[in-house]
């Protein structure tokens, strides 16, 4: 959510405006002009830029964790490690340990076949895009930086990279990083607001990688557009999650509730609502009640519980509470401790149960990103399929249960960017399965090999042999076409 959500701030002047593009315009010819003088880069060099990469968050560790301290407000340092810098050198590593194979020319067969008899060759070689953008998020602001690189220099592409104003003191730091690892003709941080967020959508880059809101995707693509920029776009939604009618509930809700935590649910493929069978809702509650106490015993002062980013994100939370209260739902505030949150140095919110949701509250129809979980319940899986089907398709689907049909129900009916059984998120985790939305979550995908084929071309080549008996079969096909010639064509064109 970079660009949707952006802070209240001056209008740059037009000129301030016009030198900001004009600057980024300059660095991208800048990259564009190296890229074309150096050619693709070696298998030598592509392994040094990702061992950089993986230098600068092995170096930078603490400083990274403090800097995601400062921006949130209250973040632990030992999630900020998990999830931002071994969840950025996880990608990295893996890139480096299939590099070699993932270059290598892929032989397809030539049709027809008889070409093949002569020495034909049918190709495909992965050839460097040039130069990437990449705009990143702010709620995982160096993972999200970071990992899609493994595979944009793993491709041999260049890099521009703008990150979220959203968090200053992590932006500001890796640009500092960058800048002491790389020279701008290799990779560049564009630092500022959402007028230079707008400028740098409209740059035309040789690919566009953008995460954030569905809302913002929409003037991305559209200013992409202007110069036919292809555009990988990671969105989000809501993601449901379906307790089967044989799950183990507690270990359900455990996992769930894990999730729906984890930086304060300020994640894209944190669960947004759950399914569970009406006769175990109840279970489901305490389950989920009794799991958060044990992982938050207190939360006001608690470092390991994260704060909601900013002012304007708390109270668009609280406003989805006091609505879907006035609308009747039964609300389950988790607070442990018994804490009063009314005055308090961070933007936190107790995780919120909310029980009985009906569509017409906003928390139903928007993406809730925050510690808030609504909890509907469904008579039968069908009616809980149907659910899901009746709204647009998710970046992430959960299903809970070991009943095998049921599970295969729900993995072929439904449709969603990816699926973790019996767990949630954990898909993404999986560096050797591509990540990526559908549909109004997203298009285009990346992560392992899948971010490495994303970022490259896939020029497909082809090479004809030479000499007289191939030029006698190709000479069948030339002018002037004889009787032999409408022969062919009659035993070719039939069923």
């Amino acid at each position: 959510m970079s660009l949707a959500e952006q802070s209240p701030a001056r209008k740059p002047e037009p000129s301030q405006s016009a030198s900001t593009a004009e600057h980024m315009r300059a660095i991208l010819d800048k990259q564009r002009k190296a890229q074309l003088r150096d050619g693709p880069p070696s298998f030598e060099l592509r392994i040094d830029r990702l061992d950089r990469c993986i230098g600068l968050l092995v170096d930078h560790q603490e400083a990274i964790a403090e800097a995601l301290r400062k921006d949130f407000g209250s973040r632990a340092p030992q999630m900020s490690k998990l999830t931002d810098v071994a969840g950025s050198i996880g990608p990295l590593k893996h890139a480096k340990a299939n590099l070699r194979k993932w270059m290598r020319t892929e032989r397809r067969s030539p049709t027809p076949a008889i070409l093949g008899w002569f020495g034909a060759k049918a190709e495909i070689q992965y050839q460097p895009l040039g130069v990437v953008g990449v705009i990143a998020p702010w709620n995982f602001p160096v993972n999200l930086t970071f990992a899609p690189l493994a595979g944009i220099l793993a491709a041999g592409n260049r890099a521009m990279i703008k990150p979220s104003e959203y968090t200053p003191a992590t932006s500001e730091l890796m640009d500092r990083m960058f800048r002491s690892a790389f020279d701008e003709a290799e990779i560049a941080v564009i630092l500022g607001g959402p007028e230079a967020g707008a400028s740098f959508s409209r740059l035309p880059f040789d690919h566009l990688l953008f995460t954030g809101s569905t809302s913002i995707a929409y003037h991305v693509m559209r200013a992409a557009a202007e110069n036919l920029v292809p555009v990988t776009l990671e969105l989000g939604g809501k993601s449901p999650v379906i307790v089967g009618e044989g799950a183990d509930v507690g270990l359900a809700a455990a996992r769930v509730m894990n999730g729906k935590t984890l930086n304060a649910g300020q994640i894209c493929l944190a669960p947004d609502y759950v399914l569970v069978p009406q006769a175990q809702r109840d279970e489901f509650v305490e389950k989920a009640q009794s799991a958060t106490a044990k992982m938050f015993p207190t939360l006001k002062d608690n470092p390991d519980y994260t704060s909601v980013i900013n002012l304007r994100h708390y109270e668009r939370l609280r406003g989805y509470l006091d609505d879907a209260r006035a609308k009747g739902a039964k609300l389950v505030e988790i607070n442990p401790a018994r804490e009063d949150f009314s005055q308090q140095e961070f933007y936190k919110i107790p995780p919120t149960l909310v029980l009985d949701p009906t569509d017409d509250m906003k928390i139903m129809q928007e993406e809730i990103f925050g510690p808030l979980l609504p909890v509907k319940t469904y008579s039968s899986s069908d009616e809980a399929i149907g659910y899901i089907n009746a709204n647009p398709r998710p970046l992430g689907l959960y299903y809970f249960g070991g009943d095998g049909p049921e599970r295969e129900k729900v993995l072929t009916r439904t449709t969603s960017g990816g699926v973790t059984v019996n767990d949630v998120i954990m898909h993404v985790a999986m560096e050797d399965l591509p990540f990526g939305g559908v549909g109004p979550s997203g298009m285009g995908s990346y992560h392992g090999v899948d971010g490495f084929r994303q970022f490259s071309h896939r020029k497909s080549v082809y090479t004809q042999p030479t000499g007289k008996m191939i030029e006698g079969q190709l000479s069948g096909i030339r002018p002037p076409y004889g009787d032999a010639f409408t022969k062919r064509m009659a035993g070719e064109i039939k069923r």
